[in-house]
């Protein structure tokens, strides 16, 4: 006996979806036409990006003691910080794991680490350069805090989602709290942390640049005292060597 199939159509949507759909559309009508955008400046732009293009070569490296005096103290601010950071993620991931710790403890270092996600690293920057002023110690401070909101957060979540089997044959040998720290949970996340720091690392290397043109220390600083300058050939030798 035939039976008959009731296939339905994959691209029919509900009347709700074609209101929403509606609704982003005149919306996107509405924003292109009170921001400040058209054509007329696009082609203006492509016309200045031409001609800054022609400044931009040949690349000038007269000044390559400076570029390598900043190029590694953007080094050394991304590798201190993401030390200092990882070290501190430890501890801090560790007492936001809602199954090792009470929530009187989980609950306000979850808010901790939800702050330090919060702000994008260059308004950390900003923070920190009223602070303590201008130089590498506001970049550090600043990837560390940075550090600290990616590392933890994802180490909490590593531990929580750990077997509690070789926990409880630690802790049925009578180990005390650090020591099933130690031998049960630390053993279980080793590897994952490890990722995370070499991830976080990697992008402490980027915005250690990003946070200098803020006068967080690095490259970014002389980068931005160029552009302002106007010395676009200088400007390509620090895009290159933060590419290198």
């Amino acid at each position: 006996m035939a039976t008959i199939v009731d296939r339905q159509n994959p691209f029919k949507t509900s009347l709700s979806t074609k209101f929403l759909w509606l609704g982003l559309f005149v919306y996107l009508a509405y924003a292109f036409t009170t921001l400040d955008i058209g054509w007329d400046r696009f082609v203006l732009g492509l016309d200045q990006g031409g001609r800054l293009l022609d400044r931009l070569f040949p690349p000038n490296f007269t000044r390559w003691e400076l570029l390598l005096h900043d190029l590694i103290e953007s080094l050394q601010i991304a590798i201190i910080a993401s030390v200092a950071g990882i070290f501190i993620s430890l501890f801090v991931g560790l007492m936001a794991a809602r199954n090792m710790m009470p929530n009187v403890i989980s609950i306000p270092v979850r808010v901790f680490i939800a702050l330090c996600r919060t702000f994008h690293p260059v308004i950390i920057a900003i923070l920190f350069v009223k602070a303590v002023g201008f130089g590498a110690l506001a970049g550090i401070l600043t990837l560390t805090v940075a550090s600290i909101g990616f590392v933890a957060k994802l180490f909490a979540e590593a531990i929580e989602e750990i077997s509690f089997k070789q926990v409880e044959a630690i802790r049925a040998t009578g180990a005390g709290f650090i020591s099933t720290i130690v031998f049960g949970v630390i053993p279980q996340v080793f590897s994952r942390f490890i990722g995370f720091s070499i991830y976080q690392l990697d992008s402490n290397l980027r915005n250690s640049t990003m946070v200098g043109i803020v006068g967080a220390g690095g490259l970014g600083g002389t980068l931005f005292s160029a552009f302002q300058r106007f010395d676009y050939d200088f400007v390509t030798a620090i895009l290159l060597a933060i590419i290198a």
